[in-house]
């Protein structure tokens, strides 16, 4: 069936389509396309089956309906509509003879059953199978089937049997009785008919074609109690044995071709899979009938024409009863006589090829798309036909043609999700440290403000009220109840000017004062600058490869003595001080470790804020870890920190973790607390890219 593809049989309606997959694994020609999410049917691959039409929940599959055009003939013209023989399963709520009646009642001048042409379709059979035993025939009843071979087994073209389908057999009949110009309309259940009416090779013997589903869709549009039409009879022809036509069977049935199931000579096909693959095994030569009787459908009574939700069964006793009971009153007699005159009319009919094949991809190009989808090895291929396909390779064949996506592929989309759900939470989580940054920026540049505007008005007040108090103290020492209020005053006012001491260090403009130094040996000089308790055991690991890096050496010893005053402070009784440094080619690592008594989970967000701190009244400022931060953060660095408190919970202490690049940017790079809008990094360059920086021996 060469189609002249003046119409698309089936389209899809795109608000309606869900992207399911279900009509690309049902359509048995693969003519579907998914494209930007949507399966598009593609009019020059489509067989006109209707499986995506019967499969799709969505509704998203529209066939082309002829409604308006069948109404309008009706009305204007004398027209015959010849009915197929699964109409029984279709009407099975009224008695068949109203249908007949409806009809007639519709504006049909005749009303032919397409069981008539089926009967001399049969006789066609007989007579091909009988003349040519040694022959191998596809049956040529069903039109999608036509159109699969012609389309993508155009070498089995010469095997297909050279007779037309029922409903052509049925038309041409009733043009050489009632005239060649009036006009037919074909009432079924199939899709394809459509297509085959089409065809360049015929004659257009059928005006139009519609379906079961069209035909009631009528009835409400123009004769909306059509079920109370009164009883009529089915114009001649009179259809007789051909009524069984579509059941399974039917064919071999009436046209009483014997099968014999130890020669084979008969092979009986049906449904999606089925016939596909019985044509492949004829082509292959595995499978080399007589007759190879094949059909899209599980038999025209499961069409995609139907409105009916029938079981198959339930739709075959429908048919078959009608049939019984139509066979026990038949007139044999003028039966014969009616087939024998209407043997004159023509049954041939040829075929050409329409070839839709596509070219296969060479092995390196199928294995570039599976590599894509992360299919490296055979056992991550799962054939699992989630995408549509029966395979993972047919997939990836149907992507090299444009016809499939890879997101079709569930494995590969499942793990596409989970690859983009990580990249959102490392996402979320750099906001969320980019944030409390920002947040922690906030307070040290308001801490700075409030340093920069007060801290000189208070350090000359403060050295007056300390000196005045030691002048007390050496002019009434000796009075003893003086003498601890005098030293109260002193020590307190003294502790005063070491904090204002700190908010000027705080608040002043950094600078960075970069050089080339040894890390290790820094490290070694700071602890140089401490006094480390003798109950208390240092130990230094150095894993770097490269031991230089570039920073401000005053700066960093600052941070360095920072926190090893902290840790020696964090293990009164004792302990073990470790520091570790680590590298990688663009960034050293420096791990301070104490197992002193922790730092309590409540208190680890909080520590790095001026003026918070853990240790005795008197004994801290709180502005030790706010200073270290600025300077880590000034050379671009990450500062992080990790505690236990409980010994329930372990082993307590605390380790800071400190990256740095190895490399700063050559560039003008301070903070500047006395600026209107807080907090200012500037630069030389307009932009500096910042990254999460990790310890690959901590994993921080």
């Amino acid at each position: 069936m060469v189609a002249q593809n003046e119409i698309q049989l089936v389209r899809t309606i795109p608000e309606k389509c869900r992207i399911c997959y279900t009509c690309v694994r049902e359509c048995p020609a693969k003519a579907i396309r998914v494209v930007h999410g949507q399966a598009e049917v593609i009019p020059n691959r489509c067989i006109g089956c209707g499986n995506c039409v019967k499969v799709c929940s969505q509704k998203a599959k529209e066939i082309h309906s002829p409604i308006d055009t069948v109404i309008e003939i009706i009305k204007t013209k004398s027209t015959i509509a010849i009915i197929a023989p699964s109409f029984p399963a279709e009407f099975p709520e009224i008695y068949p003879l109203k249908v007949c009646g409806a009809l007639k009642k519709l504006g049909f001048s005749k009303v032919i059953e397409v069981g008539a042409g089926a009967d001399l379709v049969s006789q066609s059979y007989r007579k091909l199978i009988t003349q040519n035993p040694d022959k191998s025939f596809i049956a040529t009843t069903c039109p999608a089937v036509i159109a699969y071979v012609e389309k993508y087994f155009p070498e089995l073209v010469p095997n297909l049997a050279p007779i037309v389908s029922p409903m052509i057999a049925t038309a041409r009949v009733a043009k050489s009785m009632y005239g060649r110009d009036i006009p037919i309309i074909f009432i079924g259940p199939c899709i394809a008919k459509k297509g085959e009416i089409r065809s360049r090779i015929l004659q257009r013997d059928v005006e139009e074609v519609i379906t079961f589903a069209e035909l009631r869709k009528i009835f409400e549009l123009v004769l909306p109690n059509w079920q109370n039409a009164p009883e009529a009879e089915f114009d001649p022809p009179i259809a007789g044995p051909g009524a069984l036509f579509p059941i399974s069977r039917g064919l071999i049935q009436s046209a009483s071709i014997p099968e014999d199931l130890t020669t084979g000579n008969v092979i009986v096909s049906e449904g999606r899979s089925e016939f596909v693959e019985a044509i492949k095994e004829f082509q292959n030569g595995h499978c080399r009938p007589n007759l190879l009787e094949i059909l899209a459908c599980e038999g025209c009574i499961m069409g995609p024409g139907f409105t009916s939700t029938d079981s198959l069964y339930k739709r075959r006793g429908y048919v078959s009863r009608y049939v019984h009971n139509k066979l026990k009153h038949l007139d044999w007699q003028l039966w014969r006589q009616q087939t024998s005159f209407l043997s004159e009319v023509s049954m041939y009919r040829t075929f050409l090829p329409a070839e839709e094949r596509t070219t296969e991809p060479s092995r390196e190009q199928i294995e570039e798309i599976m590599h894509s989808l992360g299919k490296l090895k055979p056992e991550d291929e799962l054939n699992c036909g989630a995408c549509g396909y029966d395979t993972c390779l047919d997939h990836a064949i149907a992507i090299y043609h444009g016809l499939a996506q890879s997101e079709m592929c569930l494995p590969y989309t499942i793990q596409k999700l989970k690859e983009t759900i990580e990249d959102l939470a490392e996402s979320n989580e750099k906001l969320k440290k980019t944030r409390e940054t920002l947040i922690q920026a906030e307070k040290l540049a308001s801490i700075g403000q409030l340093a920069a505007g007060i801290a000189h008005e208070l350090n000359n007040p403060l050295g007056v009220v300390l000196m005045y108090a030691h002048l007390l103290l050496d002019q009434y020492g000796a009075n003893e109840s003086l003498r601890e209020d005098l030293k109260m005053i002193a020590t307190q006012a003294d502790r005063c000017k070491r904090i204002v001491s700190g908010l000027l260090h705080f608040a002043r403009q950094n600078k960075l004062a970069l050089e080339t130094v040894s890390l290790p040996k820094l490290i070694e000089q700071a602890l140089k600058l401490l006094i480390i308790p003798p109950n208390i055991s240092v130990k230094l690991a150095d894993h770097m490869k490269d031991s230089s890096v570039e920073l401000d050496k005053d700066q960093m010893t600052q941070v360095l003595t920072n926190l090893i005053s902290n840790a020696v402070q964090a293990m009164p009784n004792g302990g073990t001080l470790t520091i570790i440094t680590e590298d990688s080619p663009n960034e050293v690592y420096i791990t301070v470790e104490d197992t002193g008594i922790g730092i309590p989970k409540e208190n680890l967000h909080k520590i790095f804020e001026p003026f918070f701190t853990t240790k005795e009244k008197g004994k801290g400022t709180g502005m030790g870890l706010a200073i270290t931060y600025g300077i880590i953060k000034m050379h671009r660095g990450q500062i992080s920190v990790e505690s236990n408190a409980n010994p329930k919970d372990g082993p307590t202490g605390t380790k800071f973790y400190i990256s740095l690049p190895r490399y700063q940017e050559h560039s003008q790079f301070f903070f500047d607390f006395e600026d209107e809008s807080s907090i200012k990094i500037a630069y030389e360059s307009e932009k500096i890219e910042t990254k999460e920086v990790t310890n690959p021996q901590t994993n921080r």
